[in-house]
């Protein structure tokens, strides 16, 4: 990863959890914690964060009432291979007229890409997902109500008075913080909410998830793993979790990562 994107990463990540430690910078840009180093005294001395002991802090701290997890614009670039080859081979799942929910994430968000020539009914609760399905194809698209949280480009509710219930799906697809014996698992408790409200919609839940997904955990679980049909990941997986996620009756498809650049339009959302 080039320094100019490392540095991009960095300062977001400082504005969004005030504080980051090394070994997270270092996991989000696969950079040793040497470099990471150098790139943090660097954007100390421009004065654009703050170097503290194992990490940096933001030099304006950000605003209260952000969700849990990763800002959108923070992980859009990590294992962006990975997640395009997900992405086309979730997109393989669907057929001409499907109606499909799309949860919010930057894994789900390259669906886009291979949704162009598509003509399907589409529930997302992802801001970026709407915009560049309304401007760049021609599905139907939908957007249930609620308020629009920037960092991660959610629109998410606690009511129920919203337009998901009205709508119904063949299929749901998903990421995920991280994939163990217990189950799929999220980081807030908001966004599991929302994302159990519209599995309530669909018949079948798909799970797209690269393969270091299955080394992460958090501490809240959305659902356990035989509520899952499909999941996608990457050629990357290891033994141990293909024979968990085959051992819970789940379908496994296992994506090669996209040789191809995909032509991402300017006026995709960052």
């Amino acid at each position: 990863m080039h320094e100019r994107e490392r540095h991009r990463i960095i300062l977001s990540a400082v504005q969004e959890k005030s504080v980051v430690t090394i070994q997270d910078i270092s996991e989000l840009t696969e950079a040793s914690e040497a470099t990471i180093r150098r790139d943090i005294a660097a954007l100390h001395v421009q004065g654009k964060i703050r170097r503290v002991r194992g990490g940096a802090e933001a030099v304006h701290p950000p605003q209260l009432g952000n969700l849990a997890g990763r800002p959108f614009r923070v992980s859009e670039s990590v294992n962006i291979d990975k997640k395009r080859a997900i992405a086309r081979a979730a997109v393989d799942l669907c057929e001409a007229g499907d109606a499909i929910i799309i949860n919010g994430g930057t894994t789900t968000f390259q669906m886009v890409h291979y949704m162009a020539g598509h003509r399907m009914q589409v529930m997302t609760n992802s801001f970026a997902i709407a915009e560049h399905l309304v401007k760049h194809s021609k599905n139907t698209v939908t957007v249930p109500g609620g308020a629009i949280y920037r960092e991660q480009s959610l629109i998410l509710s606690p009511f129920d008075n919203d337009a998901i219930r009205n709508f119904y799906a063949r299929r749901m697809f998903i990421g995920a913080q991280g994939v163990g014996p217990l189950g799929i698992m999220e980081a807030d408790a908001l966004i599991i909410q929302s994302e159990q409200k519209l599995m309530h919609q669909a018949d079948e839940l798909v799970v797209m998830v690269d393969s270091s997904k299955f080394n992460r955990r958090s501490s809240l679980i959305l659902c356990a793993l035989d509520r899952v049909s499909v999941v996608i990941t990457d050629d990357g997986i290891s033994e141990e979790a293909a024979r968990m996620v085959e051992n819970a009756g789940v379908r496994l498809v296992v994506a090669s990562p996209v040789t191809q650049l995909v032509k991402e339009d300017s006026s995709s959302v960052a």
